[in-house]
């Protein structure tokens, strides 16, 4: 038994030194990955770039083309969080090819990991927050067109709420979105997801999990969804500079579990994404990031 990672090396492209987006992390991630010992090996696979039919599914062709030909207005870019690039247009691509496949395999195998992805704040037409093209919704959107499943549920655990999967799926029934996120932070202005719990500043490990295990079971229960996009944004930890929650690494290996025992217990095909995460220190944000992994391949063997 192995636990599937899909990796890609151009989720890594080159930003200006001073750039606040820690770029870095993802290749530090794949480092970690393959030199860590987890309770099953894994089993890498390499995306391709999303087709950019797949990617109209859930974003306009007008926004699309503009951010495509680098022809994207000064504002929309500075939104963005991003100066644009060809390499950019083709990370951004194979990003979000990468959930494509990590939500693929999860339908196979019952459990995949992306080491990248969770750019939720991406909206139809608008990109912002570090996010250009939404991949999870265009994930949701593929698998539903495609006749893959009826029912997808996306638990986004990120600090920030994910207001672009909220609006893009706010008239779809066959996705039901739920996001815990802190209350205060980014965006300002709330979307409304299906489920949306606002937490306090400082929320703990066990206040968050108290929070987390008192929603996730009814809805999985409720909904019966055929797949699970699971986003494990590690900005919820204490030392994060973005995050206003104060979870700490056992916290977030002890979430990053419940979330996929939950699921695997309801016989849920679950796909997982890294989602946020912005300490300037890359080795321990990578480590945070990699506590996905090691619970993913924990929950694995503990089913075996």
């Amino acid at each position: 038994m192995a636990l599937t990672v899909v990796h890609h090396p151009g989720y890594t492209i080159d930003l200006p030194a001073n750039h606040p987006f820690p770029m870095e992390k993802f290749r530090v991630l794949r480092q970690l990955l393959g030199e860590q010992s987890l309770a099953c090996p894994i089993a890498w696979l390499t995306p391709e770039p999303a087709p950019i039919n797949t990617l109209a599914r859930v974003h306009s062709r007008d926004y699309l083309t503009a951010f495509l030909q680098g022809r994207l207005e000064r504002a929309a870019e500075r939104r963005s969080g991003f100066a644009w690039s060809e390499e950019l247009v083709e990370r951004v691509r194979l990003e979000t090819g990468g959930t494509l496949l990590t939500l693929e395999a999860a339908l196979a195998t019952g459990l995949a990991c992306n080491s990248a992805g969770g750019t939720h704040h991406a909206h139809a037409d608008a990109a912002s927050g570090y996010c250009l093209i939404n991949d999870l919704a265009v994930a949701a959107a593929h698998a539903l067109a495609l006749g893959w499943v009826e029912r997808v549920l996306i638990v986004d655990c990120d600090v920030h709420q994910g207001d672009g999967t909220a609006r893009l799926f706010a008239n779809e029934p066959g996705v039901f979105t739920f996001s815990m996120h802190a209350a205060r932070n980014f965006p300002a202005r709330k979307a409304k997801s299906d489920l949306d719990i606002a937490l306090p500043n400082g929320m703990d490990d066990g206040g968050y999990l108290t929070e987390l295990a008192s929603w996730l079971p009814g809805i999985l229960a409720a909904y019966q969804p055929d797949v699970v996009l699971y986003d494990a944004g590690v900005d919820v930890h204490q030392d994060d500079r973005l995050g206003y929650l104060a979870l700490s690494n056992q916290g977030l290996y002890a979430r990053d579990y419940y979330v996929l025992r939950c699921c695997r217990d309801a016989d849920t095909p679950v796909a997982a994404v890294i989602g946020g995460g912005y300490d300037r220190d890359i080795l321990a944000l990578a480590g945070r990031h990699a506590q996905l992994h090691r619970a993913a391949a924990d929950v694995l063997t503990m089913n075996a």
